[in-house]
């Protein structure tokens, strides 16, 4: 079956994918949406454990990792959080502020989901759910052969997303498109992804659930202050999350485990108190037992000299575990490398070669970091695609 051209066609119906369709739908654009699930925005249905944390109300370009750190700035600061908390206002969904600035639903990821479908103006907007892409040609305009049919389209946005979760469906289709019109994809690799340690060199599964407050780098990375967990495998939560997406070029991290106790705070505690009782006062009872086992600390304080209480304080101040690895993209929760963006116009992520292709969201090597900004990156890269589109002269 051959179907009419459309003025766009676009591969994905991800946060990317369904926003732009809905954006120039409004602008009475005839949009066509393939989709290979079989329902919409399968990890918008699971982000924030199904509250989707769909923005943060602080977002600069310190946020987000690329080859070409400045790429994505344009896009952000013309569609802000604010503009998307103003949509989700205007669709009356609740929502609430958690930390550093995080917004999350406060009922369910669907709710977004439904928010996005319901912006699609179905006169101009039609959805192929269930359909394969085979080819994508470009002539006068484009040609996408798939299971449903062929498409044809003057204009082409490419938003499938990256590697992370394929048990959700993802594929490297976007980044093979991008190659064949010529494009060069920086390395990807999975990002905001647990990180799997020596459990020889420290048992992490002893204490798995175990989680504190920390703070974590790598090189010349931000300081992430925030929470780590303890796994069967090695180490989870907010704080490794966010490390992990430098770990590419950096191959250790330093991890703070008491970043709030001073020089002279333990010194202060009872002599006659074993040592894994006043670790128990700073770091969770489990983690202290192991801790000092560890680290043969088993007599009280008062045995040890100020030296030597002072190198325990050092080593747990600048712990540096051995990384074997990470839990790879199954547990990723975005994809970092992607379509070069030098090789994108940062105004309108068009293709610098060639016309009327663009690319948006997970695929372009722009990785947010955690706590909302990969969403607000979907959402301010497809309007500035939609937003070329609906001015392009030619």
């Amino acid at each position: 079956m051959k179907f009419p051209v459309s003025d766009c066609i676009i591969i994905g119906a991800g946060a990317a994918g369904l926003f732009c369709a809905g954006l120039l739908s409004k602008q009475h654009k005839s949009v066509t949406l393939l989709e290979h699930n079989a329902q919409p925005g399968k990890k918008i249905r699971i982000s924030g454990g199904g509250r989707c944390n769909f923005t943060n109300r602080i977002v600069k370009a310190q946020h987000f990792i690329s080859e070409n750190p400045h790429f994505a700035v344009s896009a952000l600061s013309r569609y802000t959080p604010d503009h998307f908390i103003n949509l989700i206002e205007s669709h009356n969904i609740d929502y609430h502020e958690k930390t550093l600035g995080q917004l999350f639903c406060d009922g369910s990821s669907q709710e977004v989901i439904d928010m996005l479908l319901s912006e699609c103006n179905t006169s101009y907007c039609d959805i192929s759910y269930g359909t394969k892409v085979y080819s994508v040609r470009k002539a006068e305009n484009f040609t996408i052969e798939t299971s449903n049919g062929t498409y044809q389209a003057e204009h082409v946005i490419i938003a499938t997303g990256g590697l992370s979760i394929p048990s959700l469906g993802a594929t490297n289709l976007g980044y093979q498109i991008a190659q064949q019109f010529g494009h060069s994809i920086i390395d990807t690799r999975p990002a905001l992804v647990p990180l799997t340690i020596d459990r020889e060199a420290f048992p992490c599964a002893d204490i798995a659930g175990v989680s504190l407050p920390v703070e974590v780098s790598a090189g010349d990375s931000p300081i992430f202050k925030e929470s780590m967990l303890f796994t069967h495998k090695g180490l989870s939560g907010p704080a490794i999350l966010q490390i992990s997406s430098y770990l590419y070029k950096q191959t250790s991290m330093i991890i703070n485990l008491i970043p709030n106790v001073d020089a002279d705070t333990m010194n202060e505690r009872s002599s006659k108190t074993e040592w894994k009782t006043v670790l128990g006062q700073f770091v969770p009872k489990r983690l202290a037992e192991v801790w000092t086992t560890l680290h043969g600390q088993t007599d009280t304080i008062g045995h040890y000299g100020t030296k030597t209480l002072e190198s325990f304080k050092h080593d747990l101040q600048s712990w540096c575990p051995e990384i074997y690895g990470n839990e790879g993209y199954a547990k990723a929760e975005v994809t970092a490398g992607g379509v070069n963006t030098h090789e994108l116009s940062s105004k309108s992520m068009m293709s610098n070669l060639i016309d009327k292709l663009y690319f948006i969201g997970e695929v372009v090597d722009v990785t947010g970091h955690l706590g909302g900004y990969n969403f607000q990156w979907a959402w301010s890269s497809a309007h500035a695609a939609a937003q070329s589109i609906a001015e392009y002269h030619g």
